[in-house]
């Protein structure tokens, strides 16, 4: 039935606290966890396909939609790394690819010598556009099409509570 990992020991009810105040899941519980781990490791495998079609990454893609999003198409360093969930320095290697591939550019602030924007040039924002049909095509066919609209804007709204718990100023934005 479940691993001991996350089923209670059998002195204890499931959903409720044991002596060193773990709350183990149910059987139901258990289920759901494992069908959204199930769920988003499968997703995540097909996004990646589709978008190496295109040659990028996925962490790559977020970042030419963020710019591309962007006034003017740009976007300071620190803040593009908080907007896709990374670490500056991961960030830092990624957006290193992307120049590589001429498809961004990396130049001072103007109003900051200190900090650094990240600037998608005309050939990001056309790789951008050639991936985008692709990327959404797969967002509708393998997630939005397997449920109901309602179920999916439920989904959203019950996904949106857990990233506000985690992240209640927001920082993190997608």
């Amino acid at each position: 039935m479940g691993s001991a990992a996350e089923t209670p020991p059998a002195d204890v009810t499931a959903g409720s606290a044991d002596d060193s105040g773990t709350r183990w899941l149910d059987v139901e519980e258990q289920r759901a966890w494992r069908s959204y781990l199930r769920a988003v490791r499968l997703l995540d495998e097909e996004m990646r396909r589709g978008l190496e079609r295109h040659g990028l990454s996925h962490p790559e893609y977020e970042i030419l939609v963020r710019l591309s999003e962007s006034p003017e198409r740009k976007a300071r360093m620190s803040e593009l790394a908080s907007s896709v969930v990374s670490s500056r320095s991961r960030l830092t290697h990624t957006v290193a690819r992307l120049q590589q591939a001429g498809l961004v550019d990396r130049r001072a602030c103007p109003d900051d010598r200190r900090g650094v924007e990240c600037v998608l040039t005309e050939e990001g924002f056309a790789a951008l556009e050639a991936a985008a049909h692709t990327h959404v095509e797969d967002v509708r066919s393998l997630l939005l099409d397997a449920m109901t609209r309602e179920e999916f804007l439920a989904l959203g709204r019950s996904l949106a509570k857990v990233a506000d718990r985690i992240d209640p100023q927001g920082l993190a934005q997608v």
